[in-house]
């Protein structure tokens, strides 16, 4: 069986978001669609969380039945929205969530769960940016947002 090349690898990941261990929540981006010249709107990413018994955050949610904190998807939608929002040529920025739609999660994500994070561009103004975030596992829908993120120049490592 033939397995696709990724398009970031969890090193290209770290170049792009700021967010490092135990907190960087996405494993590998296997697709980048491009958006029209000039513009975010358009862009997506697929991105994916392989989550394993060793999360930090299983020794106490639950001990008994390991269940992946809601807000813990969220923020992997989040870091593969920052994601579909790079842009090679960009300056460097930091994406922060302004707005998160409505959330509800309709399965857990359990150790062993590759949680694949489906995400689309759909604003684009320049500071503001809205993103349509889908999230599942085997195809089953775990949640879906829209997030609205604010984009500001980094701030350089003092």
């Amino acid at each position: 069986m033939k397995k696709n090349k990724p398009a970031l690898t969890i090193e290209g990941i770290l170049k792009i978001l700021p967010h490092r261990y135990p907190f960087v929540l996405i494993d590998q981006v296997l697709e980048m669609t491009e958006a029209t010249p000039g513009s975010r709107v358009g862009r997506k990413a697929k991105a994916i969380k392989c989550v394993s018994f060793g999360e930090p955050y299983f020794v106490g949610h639950f001990p008994h039945r390991p269940v992946m904190p809601g807000v813990l998807i969220v923020e992997a939608m989040a870091q593969a929205a920052a994601i579909a929002c790079w842009r090679p040529n960009d300056p460097k920025m930091d994406v922060a969530i302004a707005r998160i739609g409505e959330v509800r999660v309709r399965r857990p994500v359990v150790p062993g769960d590759v949680l694949t994070l489906d995400v689309e561009v759909k604003k684009d103004r320049g500071d503001m940016i809205a993103i349509e975030c889908v999230a599942t596992v085997e195809g089953q829908l775990v949640t879906r947002t829209e997030i609205l993120a604010s984009v500001t120049p980094a701030v350089s490592a003092r």
